[in-house]
């Protein structure tokens, strides 16, 4: 199982990532937000691949009323996915997010 600590070491390990609170909740930036903890078990991320995602496993991924509006964030129950996902989830938002991609 994933966990929120999990989550900070994958966000932290990406260059120029900062943690501060947003909502009162850890949230990791780079130029922008790029993922945020939603709760103790559910992270927001960005993505391009968000219909895809909860069509594929609606188990692992949701949205909230609030995120409707916009089409790129999506929820992840932290509990319904490993940490190669986890990663690959939190490099495409941090890249999405304007920041440049861990490989470059």
């Amino acid at each position: 199982m994933v966990t929120e600590d999990d989550v900070r070491s994958v966000c932290l390990a990406l260059p120029g990532t900062s943690e501060r609170l947003s909502w009162n909740r850890p949230a990791w930036f780079a130029r922008t937000l790029f993922a945020r903890m939603w709760d103790d078990t559910v992270l927001t991320v960005k993505t391009t691949e968000r219909d895809a995602l909860l069509a594929a496993q609606p188990g692992a991924f949701l949205i909230h009323p609030h995120h409707e509006q916009y089409e790129s964030l999506v929820l992840v129950r932290l509990g319904r996915i490993g940490h190669d996902e986890l990663t690959e989830l939190v490099e495409e938002s941090y890249r999405i997010a304007g920041a440049r991609a861990r490989t470059e």
